[in-house]
């Protein structure tokens, strides 16, 4: 048997070289790799960017994310209301507007006003004309003369009127997607542009804490809420109901029996403070927990504005008997009079600000007189007294 004899090949075969790079090359063919850095480049410039939301930067510290999208609000969408139908409640609205512009707000300024009124200024004791021209021009707010609702209380004649409607108004304003109404009687310490980037619902509202435990109403000086034609008739509806008006039911109380159960729920410590805290000796109901110190200064530093809500006070721009002033105003608690010092400060300022606005005003009329120039709207753009800021000529 002829055995099988082993012969080696002619050339020695070629060694195989495994390279990194081929494996790479495996892996990661050359559009995959196109394909890569195109994402890496994209997170890198996602990472970069102040619009990208927290969660998705874990490695970031938490930010406020309203203060994320700043840049990117179109603030023509977002409003503060005011509604007057009083010389004293105008007044209250132009400062309100005086103090938004000077804290930066950005977002448009709208004003109901009575019908009856104008902007012809016919004398420099048209006090109404006065304001109006001034908030438009100075402040730049949307002027709307509207035909102010009103209701009737039961047995009273129909020259009493119970102006007891103009809040709801502001659901009339559907130009705009969200709109803020303030009271007139506040002092903004702070512009309030944050709230309109809360998640979106029908109304926002605050607890109106002095009434807690006992009752979970909500208080109406501060109303965040989304423009509706619809909830505008509703309520309108509702105010002119007869067990309502039988009732003496207020825009406070019709607002209770739409939303107190459904309102986004705002914290009363930033958005509603009252003047009459810093007189008062419980804390309790504003703290929300009796075994936490009061502290004066920083509850006034923490709010965004005052409501000067002090029975049996008047308002700030009433004069006061002098016998009242001294029983019951703030008082120093021991050596501690920070307190007295917040309380009559707020004060003070308000009317500061208030003889300011309206020395503003007789001086800027006077200085178009001087000038020659007829008393009027449309002439008071036009020629803005030498000196004067905020008022830009028409183009």
């Amino acid at each position: 048997m002829l055995s099988t004899r082993y012969s080696p090949p002619p050339y020695p075969p070629k060694p195989i070289h495994r390279t990194t790079t081929s494996n790479s090359r495996a892996f990661f063919p050359r559009r995959s790799r196109y394909i890569y850095a195109a994402l890496a480049l994209l997170l890198i410039y996602l990472c970069m960017t102040s619009h990208l939301p927290t969660s998705l930067l874990p490695h970031r510290a938490p930010k406020h994310l309203p203060s994320l999208r700043h840049k990117n609000v179109d603030w023509t969408r977002y409003a503060y209301f005011q509604h007057a139908a009083s010389t004293a409640q105008l007044c209250n609205s132009v400062m309100l507007f005086e103090a938004l512009v000077r804290l930066g707000s950005k977002a448009d300024r709208v004003l109901v006003y009575p019908e009856t009124w104008d902007t012809q200024i016919a004398s420099l004791t048209d006090r109404d004309s006065q304001l109006l021209v001034k908030a438009r021009d100075w402040y730049h707010v949307k002027l709307v003369p509207l035909d102010i609702p009103v209701t009737y209380d039961k047995g009273q004649e129909e020259g009493a009127k119970n102006m007891t409607c103009t809040k709801f108004l502001a659901w009339k304003q559907t130009q705009y997607e969200r709109v803020l109404h303030l009271n007139a009687d506040i002092t903004v310490l702070k512009h309030l542009d944050e709230l309109f980037l809360l998640p979106s619902t029908p109304v926002a509202m605050m607890r109106a804490h002095w009434n807690l435990p006992a009752k979970r109403t909500l208080a109406s000086n501060l109303i965040l809420l989304q423009p509706s034609e619809e909830e505008y008739e509703r309520l309108m509806t509702a105010s002119r109901a007869e067990d309502i008006r039988q009732a003496g039911d207020t825009d406070v109380d019709i607002l209770n029996r739409f939303y107190a159960d459904s309102a986004m729920v705002l914290p009363h410590q930033t958005y509603g403070l009252l003047s009459r805290e810093f007189r008062t000796e419980d804390h309790a109901h504003y703290l929300g927990n009796p075994l936490l110190p009061w502290d004066p200064e920083r509850a006034f530093r923490d709010a965004s504005l005052v409501h000067f809500l002090d029975e049996p006070f008047p308002k700030p721009w009433i004069m006061w008997p002098h016998a009242l002033y001294g029983e019951m105003h703030a008082r120093c608690k021991g050596e501690d009079c920070r307190d007295k010092d917040v309380w009559a400060g707020l004060y003070d300022d308000f009317r500061k600000r208030r003889k300011v606005s309206q020395r503003e005003t007789v001086l800027l009329l006077e200085g178009y007189l001087a000038d020659g120039c007829r008393v009027s709207a449309r002439c008071c753009r036009r020629r803005p007294p030498s000196g004067r800021q905020g008022i830009r000529p028409v183009k």
